[in-house]
């Protein structure tokens, strides 16, 4: 769903009429600074509706009251919309459920019954072309499964019983061969289901920080509604006369309404944008402690290397030349699919230009790899050519006759420590020479660390590999640190030294063995395609199952929390603004001294007011675009945000409501409305 759908013309329609709903004393008391609002519209109505049957006019009273019911209903209406767009993408989920069937795997066969009649620990069987009827572990079989339903890629995955593959979601499609899956979660509980509830966004509880700028922003309002109410006396002793509807206007101005209209908004739009990357966060607080982290903790394979060994180079041993070490380990790679051997093919044709051959053609027999001889090759026309391990190579020859070189020894060895994969290449009993296949680090993954470390935050690389190789490739990779032959023990002792030195921490992972660690830290993002145990471990999972997906996570949470100081900074800096609109309009008619202070040279004390109090329930609705959207992100450090935010949101903050306010009050003179 992009930015543009999400003010389609249905979700429109349907948040015009749930801000409507929103209208419940029930549901307004959930936002104090808008409710101190909704308590005032509801005065003024009273206020106006007495005054009318008083013969009182009445024209200046019930424009303020309209005004102030439409800057509640603009506040609901900026809620109404984010949830909305949750809405709509739930509601196709709640359609693919309703529809599954489960084959029941009995002690007589299988039965078929509703997919919400199954119940944990049930076991079902799924063939080709039939959906997934609820989350659970793969007992028995294997299939290729078709997962973009959920997670919106259309390649499809492997999934089978054992190992880390072995976990299904409700609602994705096998699409070949059958499998048997144990229910792992009653219906209500299932992913699916955690997912549309989520997406809905209705019942989403308030974050921590949430909470505390909620505090601040009714304390503020305490604090004018204090300073409003000893207007009152302080006029009737100077004898001016003062209006409950001016001193209610006055007060819905200066308290912060703006970012009390939109505060719940953001929040949600936050947790939107993470679905819109299909990440699925358990709740509100995961999303942004993702904006809090000091700490990324990330698995080399796959994240920050390509995840497969690339061959790099062909290092011939004496007497044999280039050309004819890489002919050689192109023949005995046409036949491995694997992606090391694919690449080895490939570095033959583009360094070398040796065109890929058919081994039908020549007539060629090829001898698979196996664990046993840990090599693999093919024979060609009375030629034996093998690739393998050093050991298993050097073996190899020996039982040939041979005599393994000790430049390819030590060639082998220095690959080794420079954090690569020595493959050696072997003819009959003549070693030709060694391929470095080489961990490759992904493109623009060294920039994307430089830009989090500018942020403040630490990168860590968890991996297997021993200390040297690991050592090489965090030096090439530019992260921080590196943990390297990691253990679930010692991922789970890092991430607490860490959070006993206060950082919050985010790692991710998709094994059994992950989950101790996913559990402890403050972000723990699963992979979809991981076990049941890390998902449950985890308060994030990623439905495409790609750790890159981290960096990205943190720069969603950071955006959530620069979108709130952003218009918060905007909200109370509006105050200065309709304090010079309203203060003068209310005193100038007792001491003309006060209009030195209209400098926005309004036309009418009335005209002052109203421009104020419409220009305060419009800016709500200007804004809503950009509380769904977020302040756009740059990697940058806090002292660079926060100088921004001053200039931008800030100033703006000052000047933009003189303008607003001026314009408005020309627009309500020339149409005659004061």
């Amino acid at each position: 769903m992009n930015e543009r759908s999400s003010f389609n013309k249905d979700i429109l329609l349907q948040a015009i009429w749930d801000a409507c709903n929103k209208l419940n004393p029930k549901t307004q008391l959930r936002n104090p600074v808008m409710f101190i609002v909704y308590i005032g519209a509801l005065l003024t109505t009273w206020l106006t509706v007495r005054d009318f049957f008083l013969g009182e006019p009445i024209a200046f009273s019930l424009q303020i009251t309209l005004w102030l019911w439409f800057t509640v209903l603009f506040a609901n209406f900026a809620e109404a919309v984010a949830e909305g767009r949750g809405k709509a993408q739930a509601q196709s989920l709640k359609t693919a459920r309703s529809k599954t069937k489960a084959n029941k795997v009995t002690s007589n066969g299988t039965s078929q019954i509703e997919a919400t009649e199954l119940r944990k620990g049930d076991v079902v069987l799924i063939n080709a072309g039939e959906f997934i009827p609820g989350d659970g572990e793969v007992v028995e079989g294997m299939a290729s499964v078709d997962e973009s339903a959920v997670t919106g890629e259309s390649a499809p995955v492997i999934r089978e019983s054992g190992g880390d593959r072995s976990s299904v979601t409700g609602g994705t499609r096998v699409l070949s061969d059958w499998i048997k899956v144990k229910i792992t979660a009653n219906p209500g509980e299932t992913f699916l289901d955690r997912m549309i509830s989520l997406v809905e966004g209705a019942k989403r509880q308030k974050t921590p920080n949430e909470i505390a700028l909620t505090i601040l922003l009714v304390g503020l309002t305490i604090v004018f509604l204090v300073a409003v109410a000893t207007i009152e006396p302080f006029a009737v002793y100077s004898g001016t006369l003062i209006s409950v509807i001016t001193l209610l206007s006055l007060l819905v101005c200066l308290i912060p309404t703006t970012i009390g209209g939109l505060l719940s908004s953001i929040g949600i739009a936050g947790m939107d944008r993470l679905l819109k990357r299909n990440v699925l966060a358990m709740s509100g607080r995961a999303v942004e402690a993702a904006g809090d982290v000091n700490a990324l903790l990330l698995d080399k394979t796959g994240t920050i290397t390509l995840g497969n060994r690339m061959a790099t180079e062909f290092i011939p041993a004496p007497g044999v030349s280039e050309s004819e070490l890489a002919d050689a380990a192109q023949l005995s790679s046409l036949a491995d699919e694997t992606p090391e051997g694919r690449s080895v093919v490939v570095l033959a044709k583009e360094k070398y230009n040796i065109r890929e051959r058919d081994l039908t053609t020549l007539e060629a027999e090829f001898v698979p790899f196996t664990a046993q001889t840990r090599m693999s090759g093919v024979n060609i026309k009375g030629n034996q050519i093998r690739k393998g391990a050093i050991d298993a190579i050097q073996k190899y020859i020996v039982e040939q006759g041979g005599q393994f070189p000790d430049a390819v020894k030590a060639a082998a060895e220095n690959i080794a420590k420079a954090g690569g994969t020595p493959l050696i290449v072997a003819q009959g009993a003549k070693a030709l020479g060694t391929i470095y296949l080489k961990d490759i680090v992904k493109g623009g993954i060294k920039e994307r660390f430089h830009e989090l470390r500018q942020m403040g935050i630490k990168t860590v690389m968890i991996t297997g590999d021993n200390p040297l190789t690991a050592a090489a490739i965090a030096a090439e990779a530019g992260v921080d640190d590196f943990l390297a032959e990691a253990t679930p023990e010692a991922k789970l002792r890092l991430i607490r030294e860490y959070q006993e030195k206060g950082m919050l921490v985010a790692m991710t992972g998709d094994g059994t063995n992950d989950a101790p660690a996913l559990a402890q830290a403050d972000v723990g993002v699963a992979m979809n395609s991981g076990t049941q145990a890390a998902k449950e471990a985890g308060n994030m999972v990623d439905l495409d199952s790609n750790p890159t997906k981290l960096i990205e996570i943190v720069e969603i949470g950071k955006q959530l929390l620069m979108t709130r100081g952003s218009l918060t900074t905007f909200s109370i800096a509006n105050d200065v603004a309709k304090y010079f609109a309203i203060i003068p309009a209310m005193f100038a008619g007792t001491y003309p001294a006060m209009n030195v202070f209209n400098i926005m040279h309004l036309a009418t004390p009335e005209s002052a007011i109203l421009s104020a109090v419409i220009f305060n329930a419009l800016i709500i609705v200007a804004l809503i675009p950009l509380a769904l959207r977020g302040v756009k992100y740059r990697p940058v450090g806090a002292e660079v945000i926060l100088r921004k935010n001053i200039l931008i949101y800030g100033v703006g903050g000052l000047i933009i409501p003189f303008i607003g306010i001026k314009i408005i009050d020309v627009i309500i003179v020339a149409l005659g409305l004061v």
